[in-house]
């Protein structure tokens, strides 16, 4: 299995580019199963969960050829309903294939899904939504199974809390409906509004997107198109933090500070200098950073992705802060491993108390889900000798080229396959 060696005390100088968010691209591929003529996504993020899907697609009947960060999706073949458990298992995102499915050929069985155990997160949300449009829904053995023989019917979907991958499931469902949906209480994240407008280009009529209330007019068809996936904005704000943990100053490119106006607000608190011009964000933070509470929220509110690296940050900051999760209510795993480098942390539920050290040291490690294993990253760039940071497969998930980029910013970062 491997692992990555990471010696700290480097300040990170350069730049680097930002690539396409990986929580977008996940439901924009899932649309390759409604368009009949096919489909071209670019800046499509070389990941192991854009790989998982694309596997997935392909037994779905959807082939993908990529070059490059460009991958281009043949029309679906349409013979195939089912997304088994030795797939899905393997990654959540697995179940935005249940709404494409179920609007074009009135059928889906898709198995429980799995990824990052950062909590329940149950699919309730997702069957609650196809049943608001006509489908009927029953849980066999471990599957999804849902059934629409006269296909979907729009309707008024409320939402009882709000939630990102439910809302990109109906609303991709909602496209192929017969009649109006009104989607109520659903997620903002710009990764909704990229799923609309990619929608909107195969021929979809939605509006309201980035508001809480989606309305969507079913059309008959979609067609093909050509989107590019929005940048990731929790990966630019992973190396931002990055610049700001190690005292250093990192330009990136290719990025949109618009989305990420929460993390810069709190990191401005914390002494950091952010500079926006364009999609050109450079980071810079001279001085150990000063305290700053945060809570995590749904968009535009502190991005529950992002909470594990800021708690990284304020692990060496100048006194005490706390971090509060209102999202995922399993998402500490990463301080029993940030307490093996020295950190002081102290959890109470969905309450961390962090109180500032001057200096982490090295420590063997394990990474328990994507942004947790990220954020054991920061820590080991401003530890004191070498961190052996083990189950780098989450970072694969989540993260393109991660090593490369942190090293052509003067890390001292290297995998070692086993």
């Amino acid at each position: 299995m491997d692992k990555l060696l990471i010696t700290g005390g480097t300040a990170l100088k350069g730049e680097i580019a930002i690539s396409g968010a990986k929580n977008a691209a996940l439901p924009l591929m899932a649309t390759a199963l409604m368009a009949e003529e096919g489909m071209v996504l670019d800046n499509l993020p070389s990941l192991a969960d854009t790989d998982c899907m694309c596997e997935l697609l392909a037994h779905l009947g959807v082939e993908s050829v990529r070059e490059g960060d460009t991958v281009s999706f043949a029309s679906a073949r349409g013979a195939e309903t089912d997304a088994p458990y030795e797939i899905v298992r393997k990654m959540r995102a697995s179940v935005l294939v249940l709404g494409p499915l179920l609007a074009r050929y009135g059928r889906a069985r898709v198995s429980l899904p799995g990824g990052c155990a950062i909590g329940s997160r149950p699919v309730d949300l997702h069957i609650m939504a196809m049943e608001a449009l006509g489908a009927k829904v029953t849980l066999e053995e471990g599957d999804v199974l849902a059934e629409a023989a006269g296909g979907l019917i729009g309707g008024d979907v409320v939402f009882p809390t709000v939630s990102v991958g439910a809302t990109e499931n109906v609303l991709m469902a909602a496209a192929l409906a017969k009649g109006t949906s009104r989607l109520i209480n659903v997620a903002r994240e710009p990764e909704i509004i990229d799923l609309a407008e990619c929608l909107i280009a195969m021929g979809a009529k939605i509006s309201g997107q980035g508001t809480d209330v989606i309305e969507v007019e079913g059309v008959t068809a979609l067609t093909s198109c050509r989107h590019a996936v929005v940048a990731d904005r929790i990966e630019a704000g992973t190396f931002a933090l990055a610049a700001a943990i190690t005292q250093g100053q990192i330009t990136l490119t290719h990025a949109r500070a618009d989305h990420l106006a929460s993390l810069f607000a709190a990191m401005a608190a914390s002494g950091v200098q952010v500079e926006i011009d364009g999609d050109r964000i450079t980071v810079t933070a001279t001085e150990r950073p000063r305290p700053v509470d945060i809570t995590t929220d749904p968009y535009p509110g502190f991005p529950t992705d992002l909470q594990a690296q800021f708690m990284a940050l304020m692990t060496v900051a100048s006194g005490t802060s706390q971090v509060a999760e209102t999202i995922f209510e399993n998402r500490f795993m990463h301080v029993p491993e940030l307490a093996r480098m020295g950190a002081n942390i102290q959890v109470n539920g969905g309450h961390a108390l962090v109180r500032g050290v001057e200096q982490l040291t090295a420590a063997p490690v394990m990474a328990t889900d994507l942004r947790a294993s990220v954020s054991l990253v920061l820590a080991a760039l401003v530890a004191e000798g070498e961190t052996t940071l083990q189950r780098v497969y989450h970072l694969d998930r989540g993260y393109d080229r991660l090593e490369e980029k942190l090293s052509a910013c003067g890390a001292k970062i290297r995998r070692v396959r086993g």
